[in-house]
């Protein structure tokens, strides 16, 4: 969807959603160009290895043998028959991912995926504090009025997903206390750990009461900026630092996927590779907690990104032609060019032997539309089908400093790559 304001301008009214949003779930399909979609809650990106057998095999046999991994750690499903919904929730609820009819849109919940161990690790297994919220939104009537696009995020402590701008963000802390943010606060404030799941769902709950007060219907927390009072303590800059690609410090692995799409054949090399355990991240790949680093060669010969330093490093693309109506362009397949460019790869290789240390590359975000489905929170270089080429622009820095170019399917790579290491 479009980039929605931090906050409120003085004097404006606070938005009001006249409709339902129309988010997919699991059960409420979305008919796409390619077919109907479905979109599978997994709180915290958590998967037994049954449970990733079980969607691939729903992709498989009901849809296009694709299943995709969305920016919320989620897994669409496409190219469904749009009578098989029924067969597909048999499917869900035999492999243990369809837990409540009435709540399976709500259950949007990520969490730092890390293992939990070594010197990387943040201050809390928050895999605890996902399946605890998860259980209480499934258990609590009211949570079904949040919009199907309300987001928690459950952060261990080193500030991967509090980077995401979740509607409520707990962060753990090193002394056994939380942090709860609400929206994109700078504030926030102080709850006691073992209080921190019934704080974050009273605040989704503050959040609805607000509204019905106020008279006016919202999907996020950021639209009713001062509804609710955000804390007294003032946060530090999130370093937003994601877990590398290949093997991880505190053990295990992480992979990568292109576009957060894999076949089939490719969960189930990540099955074979799991010991028992998935964890899907918002940035699309997967980390598999107990994977020996033996394993990886296996995972990068079956087409994973097991190794950073790419162009494709935060790239991400919404679906386009020809799955959505919509969009002006097969942007995928435009994208997947432009980053395998020479040009865009000479551009990397030049940022890590010339740029200053910690230097990465900015996240780049195509869209075959002005909805820009998926695109990620933050500064980005956002690059925009127009039907004669691409729109590349700067968005989320200072104001008054983002800058546009139009240019050709054939200039786009070049383009990208130098709007990337702009600083």
């Amino acid at each position: 969807m479009p980039p929605v304001p931090d906050a409120v301008a003085p004097g404006a009214a606070v938005p009001d959603r006249a409709r339902s949003d129309a988010c997919p779930g699991a059960l409420r399909l979305h008919t796409a160009d390619d077919g109907a979609l479905a979109r599978v809650r997994l709180p915290g990106g958590l998967l037994t290895d049954r449970q990733a057998l079980a969607l691939a095999e729903a992709a498989e046999v009901l849809g296009n043998g694709r299943p995709e991994i969305t920016s919320r750690g989620n897994v669409q499903l496409r190219g469904l028959a749009s009578d098989c919904g029924g067969e597909l929730a048999e499917r869900l609820r035999a492999a243990g991912l369809l837990p409540s009819d009435t709540h399976e849109r709500v259950r949007n919940i990520v969490a730092s995926p890390g293992p939990g161990a070594g010197p990387a690790a943040g201050s809390a297994d928050v895999r605890a504090w996902a399946r605890a919220l998860d259980a209480a939104l499934c258990a609590s009537p009211w949570a079904t009025g949040l919009s199907g696009k309300f987001l928690f995020a459950l952060d261990d402590g080193r500030g991967d997903v509090a980077a995401l701008d979740a509607d409520v963000t707990l962060i753990a802390g090193p002394d056994g206390t939380a942090l709860l943010r609400l929206g994109r606060a700078a504030t926030a404030r102080p709850v006691p750990a073992g209080r921190a799941v019934a704080a974050a769902l009273d605040a989704a709950r503050e959040f609805l009461e607000a509204q019905r007060a106020a008279g006016v219907r919202a999907w996020h927390l950021r639209e009713l900026p001062d509804l609710l009072p955000s804390g007294p303590v003032a946060l530090p800059p999130s370093a937003g630092t994601r877990p590398p690609l290949g093997v991880l410090p505190g053990g295990g692995l992480h992979v990568g996927l292109r576009f957060g799409v894999a076949t089939a054949g490719q969960w189930r090399a990540l099955v074979d590779a799991a010991e028992g355990e998935l964890r899907l991240t918002p940035w699309r790949g997967v980390v598999l907690p107990g994977a020996p680093a033996g394993r990886l060669p296996a995972l990068a010969a079956a087409g994973f990104r097991t190794a950073a330093g790419t162009a494709w490093d935060g790239a991400s693309a919404c679906t386009g032609l020809p799955g959505c109506a919509k969009s002006r362009s097969d942007v995928r397949a435009d994208a997947a060019r432009a980053l395998d460019d020479a040009r865009a790869l000479d551009e990397t290789r030049v940022l890590d032997e010339t740029g200053p240390p910690g230097a990465v590359l900015l996240p780049v975000h195509w869209s075959g539309c002005e909805r820009r489905c998926g695109h990620p929170a933050g500064r980005r270089v956002d690059v925009l089908a127009t039907g004669e080429g691409y729109r590349v622009a700067m968005t989320g820095g200072p104001q008054g400093r983002d800058t546009a170019v139009e240019v050709t399917n054939e200039q786009m790579a070049a383009a990208v790559a130098a709007a990337r290491r702009t600083t």
